[in-house]
């Protein structure tokens, strides 16, 4: 009996660490084109320093894996995009949401304010903003699980 109930207690708290994990705005995200719908890379979330990072995990979009930034200008111009942080230094607001002002989009070689939270209604999607100027546009992000 004593053993059942240690079991039970095992299994409730290693359940209850990946309900909270898929709490978080932290871990990888399969990103979206909201323009196309198609996937085109994972992003991998991570706290440093008590600030919001991300990087460039992988690309999915095929014949693009090995791309390099090519619009970039310094020392950036021509360097891999895999492995790159394309989001630095996000601060927690009081409501959930992160927020800073280097999103970096490799393609475009620009950088915008961001906003970032988890959807409210869907905790395995990542809602990004970026924002240039008072233009903003939203992508939906997909939690990788594993």
């Amino acid at each position: 009996m004593i053993q059942l109930r240690i079991v039970l207690i095992f299994l409730f708290f290693v359940s209850g660490i990946h309900f909270l994990s898929a709490q978080t705005v932290f871990g990888k995200w399969k990103t979206i084109d909201d323009r196309t719908g198609k996937p085109k890379g994972i992003i991998n979330i991570v706290k440093r320093n008590g600030q919001l990072y991300g990087y460039v995990e992988k690309i999915l979009e095929e014949g693009k894996e090995d791309a390099v930034c090519i619009k970039c200008d310094g020392e950036l111009k021509d360097e891999p995009i895999v492995g790159m942080e394309i989001i630095k230094e996000g601060e927690k607001n009081d409501d959930g949401e992160w927020k800073g002002k280097h999103l970096f989009d490799p393609e475009q070689a620009m950088t915008f304010r961001f906003k970032i939270w988890l959807n409210p209604d869907n905790k395995d999607e990542l809602k990004v903003r970026g924002y240039l100027a008072f233009l903003y546009r939203t992508q939906t992000w997909i939690r990788v699980g594993g």
